[in-house]
C-alpha cells in the first residue's frame, strides 16, 4: 500500500471518523435537551411571574431550567470538539504533500 494512502486511511480512521461521530451523536443529543431547555425556561417563566407563586415554586423552576442550560452547554462543547477533531483531520489530509501523492 503506498505512504500517502496509509495516512490518509489512517487519518480517516483515527481523527476524521472519531470528530464526525462525535459532533454527530453531541448533535443528536442537544436538540431535544434544547427542547427541554425551552419549555423548562417558559415554566420557569411562568412560575416566576406568577403572583401565588413561593419561593419554593421558583428556586425549584430556576433550578430545573439551570439543570437543562448546563446539559445543552456540555452537549454543545461536546459538538464543537468533536467539529475541531474533525476539522484537524481533514487539514492533515489536506496538508500532505502532493509530491508524495503522485509517486514522484
Amino acid at each position: 500500500m503506498n505512504t500517502v494512502k496509509s495516512r490518509i486511511l489512517i487519518l480517516l480512521l483515527l481523527v476524521v471518523l472519531p470528530g464526525f461521530s462525535a459532533s454527530a451523536v453531541c448533535a443528536y443529543y442537544l436538540v431535544p435537551e434544547w427542547a427541554t431547555l425551552t419549555a423548562s425556561y417558559q415554566n420557569y417563566r411562568r412560575v416566576s411571574e406568577s403572583p401565588s407563586a413561593t419561593a419554593t415554586q421558583i428556586s425549584i423552576a430556576r433550578t430545573a431550567q439551570e439543570i437543562h442550560r448546563i446539559n445543552c452547554l456540555a452537549e454543545g462543547v461536546g459538538l464543537l470538539l468533536g467539529g475541531i477533531i474533525f476539522s484537524m483531520g481533514i487539514h492533515g489530509i489536506c496538508m500532505l504533500p502532493p509530491k508524495t501523492i503522485d509517486g514522484n
